[in-house]
């Protein structure tokens, strides 16, 4: 049985990028299906591969992961079946019909040690059961399915589900201060920007054989770098322009805020092979966090007042 041309099949339906690619999806009228629980359940690799043999995708994108970060730490059995384990059968499914995989990963793969933004090729060493669970899922991908796209991505956020962004809205609204880590940097991604980017990647993949370049590990996230407490005063301030309060953001250590996992102190990520490959290069963050503000909220002030002034002041 061989797959449909064409026929993209998301594994989840609810979860950030699977919401994301959704949308993207629809706008640009791209035939796709997208499957969740209990039709997929990655937890349950047999009928999981089972099922995505009988939608005959030309490619499949597994959306679905274990994110639970700290609670993996007391339940990796549960990380590594969903990540490991669910990843892998989601890749042989794809492979037996001649498919190719797209495999969403994590910065949480590095440690955190280098100074300057991880490459693909960089030594991976996980900090917690999750990066670790993530690793061996990008292991077993590429071991299963030659034809696998292994994107890594951090710090997502998004309109939809539950996010830093979200978060930082919510205390807001709640709180005159806010403590927020500042020693932990990485790259804020938008979820719509990444599936708009896996969008672009979609005609390479239908139309490349397996040793083609645009198979293997890409880094694919928002460009800047910041930490959690730059993140934060970002989204308090862009709110504020909207109508919002705006509480003050104190920097606190990773020291003051333990966590049950640990996390990588610096994981930000190079993306000069995607923009190799593919020619994708993602706009600043800031400039996605304003879109999504735009869905949460509404616009700027300024914004709102831009039309008129387009036309000029009456004297």
């Amino acid at each position: 049985m061989t797959a449909e041309r064409g026929t993209i099949l998301i594994i989840g339906r609810n979860g950030q990028l699977a919401r994301a690619l959704h949308d993207v999806f629809t706008a640009s009228a791209q035939q796709f299906i997208a499957l969740g629980r209990p039709e997929i359940d990655l937890s349950d690799p047999p009928t999981a591969k089972t099922a995505i043999i009988a939608a005959r995708p030309a490619v499949v994108i597994n959306a679905a992961a274990y994110t639970a970060v700290d609670r993996a730490e007391d339940d990796a059995e549960a990380a590594f079946a969903i990540n490991e384990a669910g990843a892998k059968a989601a890749a042989e499914a794809a492979a037996e019909i001649g498919a190719s995989i797209v495999h969403v990963s994590t910065d949480y793969v590095f440690d955190g040690k280098k100074d300057s933004p991880y490459v693909e090729s960089d030594p991976t060493a996980p900090l917690g059961v999750y990066g670790s669970s993530k690793r061996a899922g990008e292991l077993a991908v590429a071991a299963a399915n030659p034809k696998h796209l292994i994107l890594r991505t951090s710090w997502v956020f998004s309109p939809y589900g539950a996010n830093f962004v979200k978060t930082m809205l919510r205390l807001n609204s709640e709180r005159s201060e806010l403590n927020v880590v500042d020693d932990q940097f990485g790259n804020p991604t938008s979820a719509l920007d990444l599936a708009r980017a896996i969008a672009r990647m979609l005609p390479k993949l239908l139309d490349s054989s397996p040793d083609s370049q645009a198979f293997g590990i890409f880094h694919v996230v928002n460009a800047g770098t910041t930490t959690w407490r730059g993140f934060a005063e970002a989204i308090i301030g862009a709110a504020h322009r909207r109508g919002a309060p705006r509480a003050n953001v104190r920097a606190i250590g990773t020291k003051d805020y333990p966590t049950r996992a640990s996390r990588p102190g610096y994981s930000a990520l190079a993306t000069d092979k995607i923009t190799g490959v593919f020619g994708i290069h993602l706009r600043p963050w800031p400039n996605a966090l304003s879109e999504c503000l735009d869905q949460l909220i509404g616009p700027t002030r300024e914004d709102m007042i831009q039309p008129q002034e387009a036309f000029g002041r009456s004297t």
